[in-house]
């Protein structure tokens, strides 16, 4: 677990992939004004955190729960990016008076479904493996260059970004398991939340691993939910453009704390 910075607790979430490197130039930027608490999901091979396959999605919902009393605090905006998004929702319905605020960015909603191609994956997913590298650098290609217009820029994005990918991999069949997981899940009714909300995403058109329409979702969900574009950016802003996704938080957890 990750305990860094000082100031307003936010529990950040990963996404499907698990692991917390992946979001390290999120964690930097949040950290330098607020305190951070992250973590990998509790069923990779480096989570201290204990995991039980019978119990399925609420392992990660316990999980969250567990981080906050590791970190000895009761309340804490909670964010999830991406399949975290999930997660937050959940244990914001689940436990509202413990989520201060709730920050979902670029999140799967319960009601998404996979698409021709994610189904096949989910279904093989260590023989789709090729096929799913292959077409990474396609997904990703428009957003580097919004975010990053500079070639060396995008060389050095890449080259960090990658030794994170490659020091903390991840696993094809636990990350279908996942999914197998949220989808056999009964999700608490996010009419239970009491927490402001924030939506983040990046732009339609350069997030190409959940729809923007995807995220959107959960503007029908809460109440006087806000929802930040990151600008130039499409799923991986939070990476790609880390001041600006600190900055969305920042705003949002500075009116929080003010209206409390």
């Amino acid at each position: 677990m990750v305990d860094s910075g000082a100031g307003t607790p936010i529990v950040l979430i990963p996404g499907l992939q698990g692991r917390w490197e992946w979001m390290r130039p999120a964690v930097d930027a949040l950290a330098r004004h607020h305190r951070v608490i992250t973590f990998s999901l509790c069923d990779e091979r480096s989570s201290p955190f204990p995991c039980d396959p019978e119990q399925a999605f609420e392992n990660y919902v316990s999980q969250v729960a567990l981080a906050m009393q590791r970190a000895r605090i009761e309340r804490a905006v909670i964010a999830g990016v991406s399949y975290g998004g999930l997660i937050a929702a959940e244990f914001a319905a689940r436990y509202p008076e413990r989520a201060t605020g709730l920050v979902l960015a670029s999140a799967l909603h319960a009601s998404w479904q996979p698409n021709e191609a994610q189904q096949r994956y989910l279904d093989a997913p260590m023989l789709t493996v090729p096929l799913f590298i292959a077409g990474a650098a396609g997904r990703v290609r428009a957003e580097l260059a919004a975010a990053l217009p500079a070639f060396g820029d995008r060389l050095r994005f890449t080259v960090v970004q990658g030794a994170r990918v490659v020091l903390a991999p991840t696993s094809p069949m636990r990350m279908a398991r996942r999914i197998t997981w949220a989808k056999n899940h009964q999700f608490a009714d996010l009419h239970q939340v009491k927490a402001p909300a924030l939506i983040v995403t990046g732009e339609p058109a350069l997030d190409r691993v959940v729809p923007v329409d995807v995220t959107r979702r959960y503007l029908d969900d809460f109440a006087g939910a806000r929802h930040v574009v990151i600008k130039r950016t499409g799923h991986n802003g939070l990476v790609t453009r880390p001041e600006a996704f600190a900055g969305a938080l920042e705003r949002f957890v500075n009116d929080v704390r003010i209206s409390a």
